[in-house]
């Protein structure tokens, strides 16, 4: 290697380093301070239903956006940086900033947010979004409870429980509404004002149901105590 060469080689390794190092510290797609448009409006929306954010659904990622996505991710645990990359987004259940606009998918490989879903899908596909939310935190709220097994699986599939399992209705595919319902009452709405049983009058006679405490009614489910 000639004395010319020699300085090249390294100024050309060194940067080859630099290069590298810069790729790598260059962050992941995201929603952030200053982002604006419908995703953001979308991210607002959902942070408006669950109580998080109490500002304007305007599509601006401000101070006060960010600050309900600060208490968003230390509910549920996710790192806390006020940005909605790509584990906020799917706890959301909004666009993936890194999926170039593409859905979050993901629900399958989501066992709760599935199963829940089929549950809700099962049960409540001809009843409006808010009675879909509610039949999806009944599950949740026996979790909950001690009177009921402590997981969404078993609280589903605990015997008589639910009329889809034993029909078979508890295989069909959710669709995107299930599981949208599914992922909200997972974030903490709950439109069922705490209940833990729900019928519908005109296809019940059970006595026992029947006997429950009234919390309130929406579309065709009686929730109650």
């Amino acid at each position: 290697m000639t004395k010319i060469q020699k300085p090249l080689a390294l100024l050309l390794a060194l940067l080859a380093v630099l290069f590298c190092s810069c790729s790598a510290a260059l962050p992941a797609a995201s929603y952030k301070m200053g982002a604006s448009g419908d995703a953001i409006k979308e991210i607002q929306q959902r942070l408006k239903d669950w109580g998080y954010y109490n500002g304007n659904v305007d599509g601006y990622y401000g101070a006060l956006t960010q600050d309900a996505v600060i208490a968003f991710q230390k509910k549920h645990g996710i790192t806390v940086d006020g940005i909605v990359g790509s584990q906020t987004a799917e706890k959301l259940g909004v666009t993936d900033p890194s999926s170039g606009g593409g859905a979050t998918g993901g629900d399958k490989n989501d066992k709760d947010v599935y199963l829940l879903g089929r549950l809700v899908y099962g049960e409540a596909r001809g009843e409006s979004y808010k009675g879909k939310v509610a039949v999806a935190a009944v599950v949740l709220n026996r979790v909950e409870s001690s009177l009921f097994p402590n997981s969404i699986e078993k609280v589903i599939y605990q015997s008589g429980a639910f009329s889809v399992v034993d029909d078979g209705q508890i295989n069909l595919t959710p669709d995107s509404e299930s599981l949208k319902a599914a992922r909200d009452a997972l974030n903490g709405w709950d439109p069922s004002g705490g209940a833990l049983f729900y019928y519908n009058p005109a296809k019940t006679s059970n006595k026992y149901i029947r006997s429950r405490p009234v919390i309130l009614t929406i579309g065709e489910h009686v929730f109650c105590e």
